[in-house]
């Protein structure tokens, strides 16, 4: 572990997490998790049993991975809560990736019940991490009443559009006081990748692993490039020119 991440005290190595729908079937997530080197997973609360009975979700999970229940399709604050605290009791985990749709087309957050949900939720004891738009002032106020970090989005759930305000992520990534984790719209490995080279400590990742045609091979994509990515943002790449400029000297050349 050289270059762990950090979030609420909590030690990873893995900068990739993965989501758990829309797999063909339980064996083949199970490949993909182990296959991503993935350390943290996130289950929906409204899509899975919590009972723990044999061979459920949370059964084959619960002893190999750290679960981040969310809270997918509550569209009120209240019902955002509800369900945090449902799954903190069935599940026995304080963290809780808060979802609050404002939109039922695109799937955009409710900031506004978001900030207010998310305040609760931090106040009770919880560990919150928020998905959000990409705006740098909404991530600033989850940041501000507590949340152990922010999850903005690249682009549309589920649309495989990657990241399509770049230079938003960016800034988000340099003005956030908690770790940045993309989420919703990666589509391939290069968009992982570039999302750790615009400076997110994390990128989480389901329906490119689940939807592709080889979800084994996809999950190694994604692993590689998450990995690529962020030596790449420690690395620091060169400045970009407007002109040429040769790689190899050009004294000693023929004829000159």
């Amino acid at each position: 572990m050289t270059d762990p991440l950090t979030i609420a005290g909590t030690t990873l190595s893995s900068r990739l997490f993965v989501g758990t729908a829309g797999y063909p079937n339980q064996q083949v997530l199970l490949d993909c998790l182990e296959t991503s080197g993935a350390e943290l997973v996130t289950v929906s609360i409204r899509r899975i049993s919590l009972e723990g009975y044999a061979e459920s979700l949370v059964d084959l999970l619960g002893g190999r991975y750290r679960l981040l229940p969310n809270t997918a399709g509550c569209v009120t604050a209240r019902d955002a809560i509800l369900t945090a605290e449902l799954a903190r009791e069935a599940l026995d985990t304080n963290w809780v990736k808060l979802e609050l749709i404002g939109d039922r087309e695109t799937l955009y957050p409710d900031v506004e019940q978001l900030v207010h949900a998310a305040d609760e939720l931090v106040r009770s004891g919880f560990i919150v991490l928020p998905y959000c738009n990409e705006d740098p002032v909404a991530c600033q106020k989850l940041a501000d009443v507590g949340c152990a970090a922010v999850m903005p989005l690249g682009s549309l759930i589920g649309s495989g559009g990657g990241i399509a305000n770049p230079a938003a992520i960016e800034l988000i990534c340099s003005r956030s006081p908690v770790p940045v984790v993309l989420d919703a719209g990666i589509g391939t490995a290069s968009d992982a990748a570039l999302a750790m080279e615009l400076g997110c400590d994390a990128v989480l990742v389901n329906t490119a692993i689940a939807k592709s045609h080889d979800p084994r091979r996809m999950a190694a994509a994604m692993r590689a490039g998450v990995e690529a990515g962020r030596l790449a943002r420690l690395a620091g790449r060169i400045p970009r020119r407007h002109f040429a400029e040769p790689s190899s000297p050009q004294l000693g050349l023929i004829g000159t």
